[in-house]
């Protein structure tokens, strides 16, 4: 592959001696074009694993969508083969097949084969669009075994494969079949009306980790989430691999004219105290940006932009914040611009219009950004030519002009709803007021309430509960809190715990189910209390992450279906009333092991005795050991709780930092098991019933511990 001048090209350090002094020119290694992308393939899709095959995929989708942004398609259609590959076809204008002058090749090589090309820079193709960078379907490429493109247009369907981003054809189905290479070709005459573009890729498992895959689920969520953001546009997802429940193929079909209003229904889960507004509006900008001139040099060149903003929001009688934003129907899920812009224009409104009706004393301090997003749902969308990502992943918009043309929109258009004179409109715009000063004051409150509890004296702060076997450290970096179920292994983790940073916390059998319980409630239940008051944060609205004693909280509990319920109370509890803890990544699990496998003469460095943490570990160890000729007693013991471990083996498999293994309950686990907490744990009985009924049948009857 040549180098191209427009292509910047990687330099990785090779290798040079320690000291330095045979470091030379010819100890680096030149990567150019797709080598780069293969070479280090996080840098354009943040990883190899599940999230970065998904990437992939959302790049071949999103270019499809960009056509319907431009009116240009209103049917996509996304299948999952089942030899493994991926296809995506739309009904668009299709990728240009004619010869770019500068390089000689077809506008699908082009696209397909060069970083950093494509129709967003500025050449009038998109008036908005998801990418910046021109990577998407170049990157897909270099990380595919194999790739096809079908082009339907001016009269002909166009054909070319790639090989690993080499263009050519292959000779039969399949990434493995014989490969040629070569260039675009026209494969078959088709009626001039029909236009359209199909790309089909097959991953490169050489790229990828062995246990990465689509997750059907998530690609419904976001073709749902599409075609919300796209009035008009049906995506249709089939899928004939099986990777639905139980290996189950299906279609689904997602289309919905109703745009981002219908969408922030869909989003709110409490009852509306105003109806979904909607405020729109569009500014513009200039900003410098290099722009190709006639003799192929980029220029500086001072650039007019449109910002279109488009934003649906309403207030429920919740108090959870639900705000989505998107850029050109890409989300950005870490916000951006355009998201600052919208939260200091919803606070700075409110504060005029609290202000002006007299619903916030003089002497009352202002709303904050917490105060009047409580009970928030909304969907921020705007769309701009060239938005600036802060990385190929676009989780951020770097638009700096994004912010005020946003601020101005969202000032002019709230401030119209808070100070209507309609009746209707009037008496939703004053509850909504009334809620945010009311939070207000309730924040307020709670502070003064905490500030009051933190001037107790030195003895009165310092009764933590009895039962507490705190650590010696005062570091809350590196201390643990174990919660511990039962005082039989209190007793072995004392013995098998570094006190020096490692505190215990026993429960005595489970925990309150907070999920259909009072605060009140709550806060009499002991355990509950206990936990809250050895933590130190607070809960609720008044938690406050940085007075938290430790570092980590870890649950440990028995390996079995007691154990998994207290646990399962005990992360209900967490959020609930300390969420800040498991958003910091700071709440695990210990996986303490199911089996020990006591070894009959172990060999030299070989330990006597093996863990396992599963059933399926203990068969494919013992088929090892046989295959190995490695003896072992048949007398495998099975732990059916923690007290039964002696505290060496307790510290070895559960609690030594060194070996044990943690699991971490991150912020994607709660958000999934939101709506099954309230299935499992809340008041609501009758979808729990049914829930249970519809299941029974799926149960493996060889897991129940009897």
């Amino acid at each position: 592959m040549t180098a191209e001048t427009s292509v910047p090209s990687t330099a990785l350090l090779a290798g040079a001696d320690r000291d330095g002094s045979n470091y030379t020119a010819r100890h680096l290694l030149v990567l150019e074009g797709l080598e780069a992308v293969r070479k280090r393939p996080g840098m354009y899709i943040g990883s190899t694993d599940s999230r970065g095959l998904m990437h992939c995929l959302w790049e071949i989708i999103d270019n499809s969508v960009d056509e319907a942004l431009g009116g240009y398609c209103d049917h996509i259609e996304v299948i999952l083969h089942d030899d493994a590959s991926v296809e995506v076809r739309d009904n668009g204008r299709g990728i240009p097949v004619d010869v770019e002058p500068k390089t000689g090749l077809s506008g699908v090589e082009v696209v397909m084969t060069k970083l950093h090309a494509g129709g967003k820079f500025g050449g009038g193709s998109y008036a908005a669009s998801g990418g910046l960078h021109g990577v998407g379907a170049s990157v897909v490429n270099a990380l595919s075994a194999r790739l096809d493109v079908e082009v339907d247009r001016s009269g002909n369907t166009h054909a070319i494969s790639f090989r690993r981003g080499v263009p050519g054809s292959f000779a039969a189905a399949g990434p493995d079949a014989a490969f040629e290479p070569g260039g675009l070709r026209k494969a078959k005459r088709i009626p001039k009306t029909r236009t359209g573009t199909r790309v089909r890729y097959w991953a490169d498992r050489q790229i990828f980790l062995k246990d990465a895959k689509l997750s059907l689920e998530g690609l419904h969520q976001r073709a749902r989430q599409t075609a919300f953001l796209v009035p008009g546009l049906t995506i249709v997802v089939r899928d004939e691999y099986g990777l639905g429940e139980g290996g189950s193929k299906g279609e689904e079909s997602f289309r919905f004219d109703g745009g981002i209003s219908e969408f922030c229904e869909y989003l709110a889960s409490d009852k509306p105290v105003c109806d979904v507004l909607r405020l729109s509006g569009q500014g513009s900008f200039k900003e410098t940006v290099p722009v190709l001139d006639d003799h192929g040099q980029m220029t500086p060149t001072e650039v007019t932009r449109d910002l279109g903003v488009d934003i649906a929001l309403r207030w429920g009688t919740g108090y959870d914040t639900t705000l989505r934003s998107f850029v050109n129907i890409i989300a950005t899920p870490k916000g951006g611009t355009h998201v600052a812009g919208f939260e200091q224009a919803v606070v700075k409104t409110m504060n005029e219009v609290a202000r002006a009706k007299k619903l916030l004393r003089v002497a009352e301090d202002d709303i904050v950004k917490d105060d009047a997003l409580e009970g928030l749902t909304a969907v921020v969308t705007v769309r701009l030519a060239e938005p600036q990502f802060e990385g190929q992943t676009k989780e951020v918009l770097g638009t700096s002009a994004a912010r005020r043309i946003v601020t101005n929109v969202v000032t002019k258009e709230l401030k119209d709803f808070l100070t209507s004179t309609k009746r209707d409109a009037a008496a939703q715009a004053r509850v909504v007021m009334e809620k945010a000063v009311a939070a207000a004051r309730t924040r307020i409150a709670a502070r003064q309430h905490k500030d009051a509890q933190r001037r107790k004296t030195a003895l009165e702060t310092s009764s933590l509960p009895a039962k507490l076997a705190d650590c010696r450290s005062d570091d809350v970096e590196r201390s643990e809190l174990f919660i511990v179920e039962g005082d039989s292994a209190l007793g072995t983790a004392k013995l098998a715990r570094n006190s020096e940073f490692q505190a215990l916390l026993p429960i005595r059998g489970k925990i309150l189910n907070v999920q259909k319980s009072s605060v009140t409630d709550m806060l009499k239940n002991v355990e509950c209390g206990a936990i809250i008051q050895v933590i130190g944060a607070g809960s609720g609205r008044t938690f406050d992450i940085d007075a938290a004693r430790y570092g980590k909280i870890i649950m440990m509990t028995d390996a079995d279906v007691d154990g998994s319920h207290i646990r399962c109370l005990l992360l209900t509890l967490f959020q609930r009333y300390m969420r800040p803890m498991v958003e910091a990544g700071r709440v695990f699990a210990a996986v303490p092991p199911l089996h020990r496998i006591e070894l009959v003469q172990p060999k030299k460095g070989q330990d006597k005795y093996v863990y396992t943490y599963s059933d399926r570990e203990l068969r494919e160890k013992m088929l090892e050991f046989q295959s190995k000729g490695v003896r072992f007693k048949d007398s495998i013991q099975r732990y059916k709780g923690l007290g039964e471990m002696d505290a060496d083996q307790l510290a070895e498999t559960t609690m030594d930092p060194r070996h044990r293994t943690l699991r971490r309950i991150n912020l994607s686990d709660l958000d999934a098991a939101e709506q099954v907490f309230d299935l499992l744990m809340g008041n609501d009985v009758a979808p729990r019933k049914e829930f249970i009924s519809s299941s029974a049948a799926t149960l493996d009857r060889s897991r129940i511990d009897a």
